[in-house]
């Protein structure tokens, strides 16, 4: 029996008792937006969607609602493990699930996503390369564009991409200098017992332990993203060891609370969200985003349909109205990438200068980027460059699970 199969029967059996255990053309979307959603239905339809409170924003979703003429919206923060447990779990309360891409077999294997036809969307003509032409640093399932089509022909997806970004570390310029905080080791190491952090999701938090791992010569894993379950094992001795140590401050889940801990200077030095980094700095506060030696981990996050919504068309709508260019302005200047080209056309130039081809900040200070600072990191294309890894679905997702309770219950 294959590791796919194991894991498929393994999220089936967990669905049932999961909730009770876990706690066309390039143009920008409708243009005539009446006349779209009278002839698509779109007035009778809802959006229901579920993910992170990065992408589910009420001011994208009233945005949305404008434009598209759809009848209502909702949505719900939830962190990717909770998300999966509803959904899993049977709960008929969403329309789409805002997943990121290394989730996607769970709800492929459990047949629980309805694949969405890339002629559908108007703006999937001006979508980016990484999402269409694999590289050749690593094999299809390894990157994002081997994960979010659904047939080998890509005709149909998946997940819609509508934000992606290369994640890195934050941390504090006044207690650690650049060359202490350029590696995925700064994390773990002794130095900054007690005020490092670290990401309560399983699947983001071993593949940053294997790279400082690989960093101190503790081990030598090929691909952070895929362990072995000896590789699984070995990780999770050390992060056990780490926390029974004292080492982290706190196990973050969620953006408010990573932004103040790093405020306050409770946490020095984290895994971290580039949009957490540019929130401390508009508070005055002294916080940057590292370059890792080792390289960023890389995520795209976009809309699934769940099996069997009632507003299908709806789902189509929202996700072809991340792609538009509106909506990738918002998240950009938080200091994600649109995986659309369409950015370009709607964005202001000097902020695209700045936030995607690594130019100088021009015009008054805003949100703590003053004249002439540069995004930490550089333009869309450097960062691109240094990738360690893309996220994905784990051979050993039962083994990896389960010594991350072992390591929770520590």
């Amino acid at each position: 029996m294959s590791k796919m199969e194991m894991n498929r029967r393994s999220l089936l059996k967990q669905s049932a008792g999961m909730m009770a255990l876990a706690i066309g053309g390039g143009t920008p979307l409708l243009s005539s937006r009446m006349a779209y959603a009278q002839a698509s239905g779109l007035a009778k339809e809802q959006l229901r969607t579920i993910g992170l409170s990065v992408t589910v924003q009420e001011r994208i979703l009233a945005d949305f609602r404008k434009e598209s003429g759809v009848g209502q919206t909702s949505g719900t923060a939830a962190t990717f493990p909770d998300a999966q447990t509803k959904i899993l779990s049977g709960s008929k309360d969403y329309d789409c699930w805002e997943i990121i891409g290394e989730r996607l077999p769970s709800i492929v294997m459990t047949n629980n996503v309805e694949a969405i036809p890339a002629a559908s969307l108007k703006n999937w003509a001006n979508i980016r390369d990484t999402f269409t032409t694999p590289s050749d640093k690593w094999g299809p399932k390894q990157q994002i564009v081997g994960q979010i089509w659904a047939d080998d022909a890509k005709t149909t997806l998946n997940m819609v991409p509508a934000v992606y970004n290369y994640d890195s570390i934050g941390y504090n310029p006044d207690v650690l200098s650049a060359e202490e905080a350029n590696s995925w080791s700064a994390i773990f190491d002794p130095k900054w017992k007690g005020k490092s952090g670290l990401n309560t999701d399983p699947l983001i938090a071993f593949g940053q332990a294997i790279m400082a791992m690989n960093t101190l010569g503790l081990s030598s894993v090929k691909n952070p993203g895929n362990p072995t379950a000896a590789e699984i094992d070995e990780a999770a001795k050390f992060l056990v060891s780490k926390k029974k140590d004292g080492q982290f401050r706190a196990l973050w889940g969620d953006f408010g609370e990573l932004v103040n801990l790093m405020a306050s200077g409770e946490m020095v030095v984290c895994d971290a969200w580039q949009p957490a980094v540019m929130a401390v700095k508009a508070q005055g506060k002294a916080c940057k985003y590292a370059v890792p030696k080792e390289g960023y981990r890389g995520w795209a996050i976009g809309p699934s349909m769940i099996s069997g919504t009632p507003n299908k068309e709806a789902v189509i709508a929202y996700a072809d109205y991340w792609l538009s260019g509106e909506p990738g302005i918002t998240v950009s200047e938080q200091g994600y990438y649109s995986p659309s080209t369409n950015i370009q056309k709607v964005m202001a130039p000097e902020k695209y200068a700045f936030w995607y081809e690594g130019k100088p900040w021009v015009g008054a200070a805003e949100r703590g980027i003053k004249e002439g600072d540069l995004r930490d990191g550089g333009s869309l294309s450097e960062r691109a460059k240094n990738v360690a890894y893309w996220h994905q679905w784990p051979d050993e997702y039962d083994h990896l699970v389960q010594k991350w309770d072992e390591f929770l219950n520590a």
